[in-house]
């Protein structure tokens, strides 16, 4: 069985060892870039993960490993710059550091790149692990328009929301968690535990990433704390605080969405300081819990012996007591 840090290594050195073409350097330079920043590389990791509980040998899912991660960072790509964010993992963002042309059309590359790893499937599994990689790229797509969708309403349901998270970040941990199954032959059922897995793991992933957002320290967070909040994004903590104020404390929160000057520290200290009037960390902490267990309820039922499991379960133990 591999350790963590080996998956982890054998990762990092197969994205260091992919050949990019040559030129234009102005397209890959970017790539290569975003790839090299520092990530933890959860989803490449639980590829491998998954495909050691039913193999000795991990080799196998490499290339859609890496299908997985550089999906994710073609996403975050995107992501930054339709956030205007400035930074990714305490560096600057590529439409920061280029400029936003650029991000879509490395964005672009990326994409292709992701698939082109897929295509390196065994044939025997190709077409289940293509459909499903398929299947997951658009819903991550539909995920991503919800969450824009979402800034200029503030009638966002709890139950949107957790739709959106389940598209925008879930799926895309699930989905390399079962490719991973997959191309080492799991059996269906397990292949599918792992999926649902992969959902509640994933959804407590994101719940978490939020409430980071808003108490996390930016030096170990790697980005600048409130973004959520200056652009107005509905996440767990907003919707429950929409929910929960009254009505001098819902006034307040509309002011600050609706003015768009407003001074964005100013703007994090006020939403920030309902949240603690309103108790929101701590319930927010809660539904985390909620979505671990629920996790951990479809991974005990993979019938796997548990000291095959014990490094996965560790990933995901990691994932809900992060501070970054």
């Amino acid at each position: 069985m591999y350790k963590i840090s080996a998956l982890e290594k054998i990762i990092n050195d197969s994205i260091q060892n992919l050949s990019f073409e040559k030129s234009p350097n102005t397209l890959f330079e970017p790539i290569r870039y975003i790839l090299s920043l520092g990530a933890k590389r959860v989803r490449p990791v639980f590829t491998l993960l998954a495909a050691n509980l039913f193999s000795e040998e991990v080799d196998h899912a490499i290339s859609p490993a890496l299908a997985i991660e550089i999906f994710h960072n073609f996403s975050l790509l995107h992501d930054d710059l339709m956030d205007r964010a400035d930074l990714r993992r305490g560096h600057a963002t590529v439409h920061t550091k280029w400029n936003e042309n650029t991000a879509i059309l490395s964005g672009d590359a990326m994409l292709i790149e992701a698939f082109l790893q897929i295509a390196k499937v065994s044939s025997e599994r190709l077409s289940q692990t293509f459909d499903l990689f398929s299947k997951t790229a658009l819903e991550v797509c539909r995920g991503q328009q919800y969450d824009m969708d979402f800034e200029t309403r503030t009638d966002v349901s709890e139950d949107e929301y957790i739709e959106m998270v389940r598209l925008k970040t879930a799926v895309l941990i699930a989905c390399a968690l079962k490719i991973g199954a997959l191309v080492s032959g799991a059996p269906e059922i397990d292949a599918d535990l792992l999926y649902r897995f992969g959902i509640n793991i994933g959804i407590a992933f994101q719940l978490r990433d939020d409430l980071l957002d808003v108490y996390g320290d930016s030096k170990t967070f790697g980005k600048k704390i409130g973004g959520d909040i200056v652009c107005n994004k509905k996440t767990f903590l907003l919707i429950k605080a929409l929910e929960k104020a009254n009505n001098s404390q819902r006034k307040e929160l509309e002011k600050w969405f609706n003015d768009a000057d407003s001074d964005s520290d100013a703007k994090i200290e006020a939403v920030r300081n309902i949240y603690d009037a309103l108790h929101l960390k701590t319930v927010s902490e809660n539904i985390i819990e909620q979505y671990y267990l629920m996790a951990m309820d479809c991974f005990s039922s993979i019938d796997v012996p548990d000291w095959r499991k014990s490094e996965l379960l560790t990933m995901a133990e990691n994932l809900m007591y992060r501070e970054k």
